[in-house]
């Protein structure tokens, strides 16, 4: 089941990343990616695999220490909730940049590849768009 739902959380994201990176200019990509629920499911995998294991994650996040995440994140679920976790939160970022560069004018092609950082590299993209985008001034309404 662990397996399942590692493969599955990229799935449920990789179409919102392609509309983004591929079809950024259609109508319908703004639309369907204008609602923060396109997170959801994968937030639902997430919770699939936490929820189980509270007893052993609550007290690995209140009081962290680097082998008590260590442990936590080195078994297949800790290392499948992790995925999620990085997904979930990867995506919304990425929502976040496209919407902002939308309404900035920022260009498609100055996107796409910061878009494709955030995917694999979250922080990387999110401090490369923050990196362009006083460039753009946010338009006037």
């Amino acid at each position: 089941m662990t397996e399942i739902l590692f493969q599955l959380t990229f799935l449920l994201a990789a179409p919102f990343w392609a509309l983004m990176i591929l079809l950024p200019k259609w109508s319908w990509t703004t639309r369907v990616v204008s609602s923060p629920l396109i997170v959801l499911p994968i937030v639902v995998i997430y919770a699939l695999l936490i929820i189980p294991a509270f007893g052993e994650v609550w007290p690995a996040v209140t009081n962290p220490t680097l082998g008590g995440i260590r442990r936590l994140l080195g078994s297949a679920d800790g290392a499948a909730a992790g995925w999620a976790h990085m997904i979930a939160f990867d995506l919304f970022v990425g929502r976040w940049s496209y919407l902002d560069s939308r309404e900035r004018g920022v260009p498609a092609l100055v996107m796409a590849p910061i878009l494709l950082l955030t995917i694999l590299l979250g922080p990387l993209g999110l401090a490369a768009y923050l990196a362009v985008r006083p460039r753009w001034p946010q338009r006037l309404g």
